[in-house]
């Protein structure tokens, strides 16, 4: 629907960006520890809100169109808002209200005291960037809003007391750039064959091209340089060092949220504008991304396996579990584009819990490496159970939310009988099976050796546990993550449906 001038939610659409933007500015303006971190903290929770807010009236109501400036589109940037979307604007938000009522005590640890006031500033900035790419209809807009929360990203990185988190911030700053310079060129391409920048109106004109070369290189420009945002492998070199190195509260924040962003994105170019054309049929682009997500699985879950630093670990973990998500992109059916979807939501609740979890480590003993945290699951028995209790989500055992989504991309393969790739969504799973394991063995299994300095705050310990329950809870209820899915694949793939006569 278009909202009209007596909507009750009229502005919601424009409020959930500029909502942190405006927390932003005052935080940079005022800088001053104690009020920022309050205001970071209200502001998410408004936010996040929004965001509900959002889905409940799409559900209600259908997909939203907000013009913004006073000129319709599509020639005025839209703001629309469907069922894929408001999923992913209801996980971002979430997430980002999550992290920062668990951060103050965390940034007092691991950032100096003059800079926080800054650091709550970026982050919010960051969060407004990946709420506007989620949001918006328009695709050069979602390149705007891409850059601005790829460069706080680059400054909550390097914001880091370890000085390698500097070098990992410039390395991510490159990668970023050519990735951006990538997109761009690819809705370049889309530009020059239908003449707008529009989403929506993209997708209606891309069925009157006759030239299809310029929409097939198109296609693998964005492709690729939402690839290098999102850490697809092997175009992944940048997200270990940056993911170890960075501040535990941007660590989880970014590995919840701005790489699920990008693979969104992915989505709706894949379904929404190119589905209804023959390019997804008539090229090979479909079996290339499946070989890339069954390398991602199987081989960065054997890198895994063999980090010694538990962040790295996890990093590594995060290109496998990529590999899960674009083999539902591969699969082009409703189920696996379903399964995608969920597990987008599924792995960003697991991995915030996971790396919520080590920050608590991190903040009472100060180590991360396997090693040296023998026995930390009798001295820490809360923070390490949920870290198991996200583990075993990673790995996909039933009861938890990552079952739900590794349930749904078997039945996408087995429906298109290609019981390899059943296979390989099952090695995977087992090879998580042993670096999660590990550190279970030495967390629980060993006799304790570590030393805690400080207690873990109840906030911190609070949000992880929160986390854990989640994991748990959408393991069982599967309203959120895996029907809304299922509702958002089917208006994902409606092109593709009419494309093919269904």
């Amino acid at each position: 629907m278009t909202i009209g001038a007596f909507d009750p939610i009229l502005h919601l659409p424009a409020l959930q960006v500029v909502t942190p933007l405006i927390g932003a500015t005052i935080c940079a303006l005022i800088r001053q520890r104690h009020i920022c971190m309050a205001l970071m903290i209200a502001v998410t929770v408004v936010t996040a809100l929004i965001s509900l807010a959002l889905l409940m009236h799409v559900q209600w109501s259908g997909t939203i169109s907000y013009a913004l400036g006073g000129f319709e589109p599509p020639l005025g940037i839209e703001y629309r808002v469907d069922t894929a979307n408001a999923l992913m604007l209801v996980l971002i938000a979430l997430v980002g209200a999550l992290v920062a009522i668990y951060a103050p005590r965390s940034l007092a640890d691991e950032i100096p005291a003059e800079r926080q006031g800054w650091f709550t500033s970026v982050y919010l900035i960051c969060l407004a960037g990946l709420l506007g790419m989620a949001i918006t209809g328009d695709a050069f807009n979602a390149f705007v809003f891409m850059e601005i929360s790829s460069l706080a990203m680059y400054t909550l990185i390097a914001l880091g007391r370890d000085r390698r988190a500097l070098v990992a911030a410039f390395q991510y700053l490159v990668i970023g750039t050519i990735g951006a310079t990538f997109y761009v060129i690819g809705v370049g391409f889309l530009f020059l064959m239908t003449g707008s920048l529009n989403f929506y109106d993209m997708a209606q004109l891309l069925g009157d091209v006759e030239s299809q070369r310029p929409l097939i290189a198109g296609l693998g420009f964005i492709t690729i340089g939402l690839g290098l945002k999102f850490a697809m492998f092997p175009l992944h070199l940048w997200l270990p060092n940056a993911y170890a190195y960075a501040p535990t509260m941007a660590t989880a924040f970014i590995a919840s949220t701005a790489t699920k962003v990008a693979l969104y994105l992915l989505f709706r170019f894949w379904f929404s504008i190119y589905g209804g054309s023959f390019v997804l049929t008539m090229s090979p682009a479909a079996a290339v991304i499946t070989v890339v997500a069954v390398l991602a699985m199987i081989l960065c879950s054997l890198s895994a396996i063999w980090q010694i630093n538990v962040k790295r670990m996890l990093a590594y973990s995060s290109v496998a579990q990529v590999g899960y998500i674009l083999l539902g992109v591969g699969l082009m059916t409703e189920i696996g584009v379903a399964g995608g979807l969920s597990h987008i939501f599924n792995h960003a609740l697991i991995k915030c819990c996971l790396f919520l979890a080590i920050g608590c480590v991190f903040y009472a003993t100060g180590v991360t490496k396997t090693e040296n945290l023998a026995g930390i699951g009798r001295v820490m028995p809360f923070t390490m159970g949920a870290f198991v209790i996200a583990g075993l989500g990673l790995i996909g055992v039933p009861g938890t939310a990552g079952f739900v989504s590794k349930w749904m991309l078997i039945q996408g393969a087995a429906e298109q009988e290609q019981w390899w790739l059943v296979g390989v969504i099952v090695i995977s799973s087992v090879l998580a099976v042993f670096y999660i394991g590990r550190v279970v063995e030495v967390a629980w299994f060993r006799a304790p050796v570590v030393v805690i300095h400080r207690k873990v705050p109840g906030e911190m310990l609070a949000i992880t546990l929160a986390m854990a329950a989640a994991i748990i809870f959408f393991g069982i209820s599967t309203d959120l993550n895996a029907e809304v899915a299922t509702v958002a694949a089917r208006e994902l793939l409606a092109g593709w449906g009419a494309a093919n006569g269904s």
